[in-house]
């Protein structure tokens, strides 16, 4: 977003305003009654112009002195005291006890494993044998498409064509699926459930890989999720997991207090044996998950995930990258979500049968968010500027959880 768009004594806000009051003469932009509280939060933060007030959202970077110099950086910021959270004692994590489970870690990525980890997503991840978005309509280089763009970005990919004689999902926009929510008592049905892979689409075309990475939007950890019928294939086997975030994510978990979290909280849906989480920090053990990579125009609209067996364990995400604005309410739509802004390094850490089953989602990345650690190029990482330029219109986040139960 140009800063012209935050100033109202700029010409360029003055001619934005123009522009939409010009547009608000067709359509009706009042807020529609049919909308659902987190419909209408997802429309705020959606908002291009004017601008979103980002007042009432959590912004813990805002409130850190360490993270100073980033602030000063980011045209946009949220407020530390947005709603009201609970530090635990022993590190810097904090507890949103209005969803119970929720656990934010600002800045727990350093800054040099930052940077580590977007190498590892862009040019070893996202890549064969892991699957990513792409693979179903162009025949993708062995090496990745990072590694092609950095030795030949002029190079052409090829499209893949519908002659091979398998039997594809029918083409045509995906349809909403109300899907079987797992469980050890669905497991069966829903492994039995057909999973044919996706139609190459009839419009792809030749194009240059500089031309087709802003098109990447996710590659796949582990088991291997099937976006037709939001379940997974465990036919694949158990797939790529790599060890450092594995590692990563298992520390995270292991530094949270689960009994400050959890204590005075009363919740039903824990199974028949109850709560697990007394045994999350010694054997919580990461099988599934995603590398999603957003470009700024992107969103990802409300949703619940539903699809693993355990239910309860922890989620955790680690954002990389451009801020984000995050949404997280309750079990269903009609519960306003509370907003939240993750920032690069953030660990965000959603548990329990409450949690794990509210809505969430990302109306909103945040542009002129990259902190300077991700721009500059130090001594022992003289080929950083690629990384640095892809950076400017991406968010990466990997998100991973323990799709299966131990047992």
């Amino acid at each position: 977003m140009s800063i012209a768009l935050l100033d109202p004594n700029d010409p360029g806000y003055k001619a934005a305003v123009r522009r939409l009051k010009k547009s608000q003469k067709s359509f009706d932009h009042a807020p529609s009654s049919s909308w659902t509280p987190f419909r209408a939060a997802e429309k705020l933060y959606m908002q291009k112009f004017p601008p979103p007030d980002l007042s009432a959202v959590l912004d813990l970077a805002s409130g850190e002195e360490d993270r100073a110099l980033e602030m000063q950086h980011s045209r946009w910021k949220g407020s530390p005291t947005a709603f009201p959270t609970r530090r635990l004692y022993h590190r810097n994590a904090h507890v949103v006890d209005n969803v119970p489970g929720l656990v934010l870690l600002p800045s727990y990525v350093d800054h040099s494993t930052q940077r580590a980890l977007v190498r590892w997503a862009l040019s070893e991840h996202a890549r064969a044998p892991n699957e990513t978005n792409l693979d179903a309509h162009y025949l993708l280089p062995p090496s990745g498409l990072w590694q092609t763009l950095l030795t030949d970005p002029s190079s052409v990919i090829a499209p893949k064509h519908r002659s091979d004689g398998a039997i594809h999902e029918r083409e045509g926009p995906r349809q909403l699926v109300n899907n079987v929510a797992g469980g050890l008592d669905t497991f069966a049905e829903l492994n039995a459930m057909p999973k044919l892979p996706p139609a190459p689409s009839p419009n792809a075309k030749a194009v240059t890989a500089s031309s087709l990475l802003p098109r990447l939007r996710w590659a796949n950890i582990g088991y291997s999720y099937h976006w037709g019928s939001k379940s997974y294939d465990f036919s694949k086997g158990n797939g790529v997991f790599p060890e450092r975030i594995a590692e990563l994510c298992r520390q995270a978990v292991a530094s949270v207090d689960w009994q400050e979290v959890w204590k005075d909280v009363n919740l039903d849906g824990w199974g028949n044996e109850g709560p697990d989480w007394p045994s999350w920090a010694t054997d919580y053990s990461p099988d599934a998950g995603i590398v999603n990579f957003y470009q700024l125009s992107d969103t990802l609209m409300g949703h619940v995930d539903r699809s693993e067996v355990s239910a309860t364990s922890p989620l955790v995400s680690i954002s990389l990258g451009s801020a984000a604005v995050f949404l997280i309410g309750s079990t269903t739509r009609d519960t306003p979500p509370l907003p939240i802004l993750l920032r690069s390094g953030d660990v965000l850490i959603m548990s329990g049968p409450h949690c794990r089953r509210a809505y969430h989602g990302v109306p909103r990345i945040l542009d002129k968010t990259i902190p300077p650690h991700l721009k500059q190029s130090l001594e022992s990482d003289e080929d950083w500027a690629p990384y640095a330029a892809y950076l400017e219109t991406t968010r990466i986040n990997a998100n991973v959880r323990q799709g299966m139960c131990k047992d």
